[in-house]
């Protein structure tokens, strides 16, 4: 797999550079003709248009910018291994799994970094490669070269080396990266241990330093990078205001993450007024009637992007299918609901996650009823072998978090040694009560109020019977009558 750079990133700068050609390089200059609510309009899809670069470049710095490496932080250029699933109580991030631990690096590639993972045998393990706009660059791992080990070569975007032999080159279009990898493990000490061993020999390193004694030293921390280091990335953005979010958006595009050429016609939107790559927003600059208009911009981009996220996918018996993700051409409003509320997608030839608040008559799920999903003898959830399928039980409240039970028991799933029907098929059981010594292997134990569930599949058939083109389709959820 070879990287490639593209000359769109050279015109999309060219361009830039004609637009502001003829003004002062200490401001933009904003069209004359601009009616407060057409500045209103163009700031909307400008904030839209920046979201997923902005809530990138929040989370890296919020995840990086540490001395040392913490639980769930790691100074640029190594990697923090979370070494169990979240425990039942956990409110960090909303719908989170419990099927594989993470392992997860920033890169900075102003000089090329090697990454390199062993042999993986039996176990599938998935590596989202994704630059500061959030697009996934690719996804490596059991779906892409089996179980081998193997030795990647990340270059930023003016690269112009020689990959060294049995290196698989992969280039990027900004400055920074980073590496979300996921190795499937089973919720007990021994195979924990076996993913731990795997986990620390997950390196990355500088291509100068590779193959030979190398000692990583963390880069300075920023005392004050000028957001939250602490506030969840939504409400750390929105705290930066119109003019705010403007200058970094465009300070990131004039230095870590140019814009595509494809994104040239929303530059020149952008650049009427006075957001423009490389060169500060200034408010001051503006009409006092538009610069009032651009007040509440942050609160109306953020309800379109959520209500984008609330729509995205097709409703199939009671479930919500979303199959995009990951990369997003021009469509910046999908790009924006998934960095706002999905941050950062997966590739759906990766996975798939349905899921779904409601029975299969559309009534909201409540563990004060009883429900079964069953799945038919040759109607599985279609994975690749290597691949597998779990289901995780969520309580509701501003968000999806774990239900907390005697059990301990997240999800449900083919590892939990599940017990077939006579004829073949599998029932499983959503309730609050146990249904029964026999039937507790396939139950997952529900929250006495409102729930919702989450089918994971990872690595989905891509051809039929697929979800990826509804060849497969989730049964509903039935409730007891």
């Amino acid at each position: 797999m070879t990287g490639f750079r593209t000359n769109g990133l050279f015109a999309t700068f060219f361009l830039c550079l004609a637009l502001v050609a003829a003004r002062p390089a200490s401001a933009a200059v904003v069209a004359s003709d601009l009616t407060p609510e057409a500045a209103k309009a163009i700031a909307v899809e400008a904030y839209i248009y920046g979201y997923s670069l902005v809530t990138t470049e929040v989370t890296r710095v919020q995840m990086s910018n540490v001395a040392s490496v913490e639980t769930m932080r790691a100074p640029t250029g190594t990697f923090f291994n979370i070494p169990g699933y979240p425990p039942a109580t956990y409110r960090g991030v909303s719908a989170t799994n419990a099927d594989t631990l993470y392992s997860v690096a920033w890169l900075d590639l102003s000089e090329p970094q090697v990454f390199t993972h062993p042999e993986i045998k039996g176990r599938f393990f998935t590596f989202e490669l994704v630059d500061l706009w959030m697009i996934v660059k690719d996804s490596v791992g059991t779906n892409t070269s089996g179980e081998q080990g193997m030795t990647y070569l990340f270059t930023g975007p003016d690269w112009k080396g020689t990959v060294p032999a049995g290196m698989t080159h992969i280039s990027f279009p900004t400055r920074y990266m980073i590496i979300l990898g996921r190795t499937y493990a089973l919720n007990n000490p021994d195979d924990l241990a076996q993913v731990h061993a795997l986990q620390a020999q997950y390196q990355v390193r500088p291509l100068a330093a590779y193959g030979k004694p190398y000692t990583f030293a963390a880069p300075p921390v920023n005392p004050d990078p000028g957001f939250s280091m602490t506030e969840a990335p939504q409400k750390a953005i929105l705290a930066l205001g119109t003019s705010g979010y403007f200058n970094l958006l465009t300070r990131l595009m004039g230095s870590v993450a140019p814009a595509t050429a494809q994104d040239a016609p929303m530059l020149e939107r952008m650049a009427r007024l006075g957001i423009v790559p490389g060169q500060p927003f200034e408010p001051a600059n503006l009409d006092p009637g538009i610069a009032g208009a651009l007040e509440d911009v942050p609160q109306i981009a953020l309800r379109k992007m959520v209500a984008k996220w609330d729509s995205l996918g097709k409703d199939v018996n009671g479930w919500r299918v979303t199959t995009v993700g990951g990369r997003y051409g021009t469509d910046y409003l999908e790009r924006g609901a998934w960095a706002a509320s999905g941050w950062p997608s997966q590739l759906p030839n990766v996975s798939v996650y349905p899921t779904t608040s409601l029975d299969s008559k559309g009534r909201k799920l409540d563990g004060a009823n009883h429900y079964t999903l069953t799945f038919a003898k040759d109607k599985m959830p279609p994975v690749n072998p290597l691949a597998f399928w779990s289901i995780t039980m969520y309580t509701i409240d501003d968000g999806l978090w774990f239900y907390p039970n005697p059990l301990n028991k997240l999800t449900v799933s083919p590892r939990d040694k599940l017990v077939y029907n006579a004829d073949g098929s599998l029932t499983l059981y959503f309730q609050h009560e146990s249904p029964g010594a026999g039937k507790e292997a396939n139950w997952l134990p529900a929250p006495q109020g409102p729930f919702a569930l989450t089918l994971r599949l990872y690595w989905p058939n891509a051809e039929a019977p697929s979800i990826l083109n509804a060849t497969w389709q989730p049964p509903g959820v039935v409730m007891a009558e």
